[in-house]
């Protein structure tokens, strides 16, 4: 199925979880993100559980540093 991610068309295989689609295009790097599909932020604790759907559009956003 396709979905968007960080807006950029991407496959990925039918029931997969958010944390599916992070470990496949961010690996590690998953520390100080948060998440949002279809512009609805998934609590963490959701992301091994919450199943895309064809056409989401899943947004990682960063938290950066600064003042």
């Amino acid at each position: 199925m396709e979905i968007t991610f960080n807006n950029h068309p991407h496959q990925i295989e039918a029931k997969s979880s958010i944390q599916n689609a992070l470990d496949l295009w961010i690996g590690e790097k998953q520390k100080g993100i948060a998440i949002a599909v279809n512009d609805a932020i998934v609590y963490k604790t959701q992301w091994a559980n919450y199943e895309l759907q064809p056409n989401d559009n899943v947004l990682v956003i960063t938290a950066i540093q600064g003042g």
